[in-house]
């Protein structure tokens, strides 16, 4: 007796947009976020992505991390050096992956570093500004190790991926 009501809220709900998740960033953001990973790019051959995962539950946050990077299919790079940052806001947890190009030449510590100042800024309700210092500090260090070429094709999009 109460299942088709039940039913019909569903309906309403979905016709008002209550079923979406909610985003990290407005509009507006998201835009800043992939201009500071096109600036960020121009000083490096590798790539840098950023992705917002509303999916994940379990406990294992850089094996989801590892499972979205080879589904962007990042590892297929020339030079091996994409990187991601995988965000869960649900959870307020996050991961920096970066492929075996990359991680052959960081030094031990260097992307702790860095999610350290991320995640001060996250603490501080900053989730904007965390990602763009994350990609800048990430784009600086990349920058030393994968200069850019003559070419330099943009070999993944810069746009921030989401998974609802």
């Amino acid at each position: 007796m109460f299942a088709p009501i039940a039913l019909v809220f569903s309906r309403i709900a979905i016709l008002l947009g209550f079923h979406r998740k909610s985003t990290l960033f407005t509009e507006a953001e998201a835009a800043e976020i992939v201009d500071t990973i096109a600036q960020a790019e121009e000083k490096t051959s590798a790539e840098i992505r950023v992705h917002i995962s509303h999916r994940f539950k379990g406990d294992d946050i850089v094996m989801a991390a590892q499972e979205t990077f080879t589904r962007l299919e990042m590892h297929k790079t020339v030079e091996r050096n994409g990187i991601l940052i995988f965000l869960v806001p649900k959870s307020k947890r996050f991961a920096i992956f970066g492929d075996a190009g990359i991680n052959e030449k960081m030094r031990t510590g260097e992307w702790d570093e860095i999610r350290d100042h991320m995640q001060q800024l996250f603490r501080e309700q900053q989730f904007k500004a965390g990602v763009i210092r994350g990609v800048r500090e990430i784009g600086q260090i990349l920058a030393s190790h994968f200069p850019p070429t003559d070419i330099n094709p943009n070999e993944l999009s810069n746009q921030i991926s989401i998974d609802a």
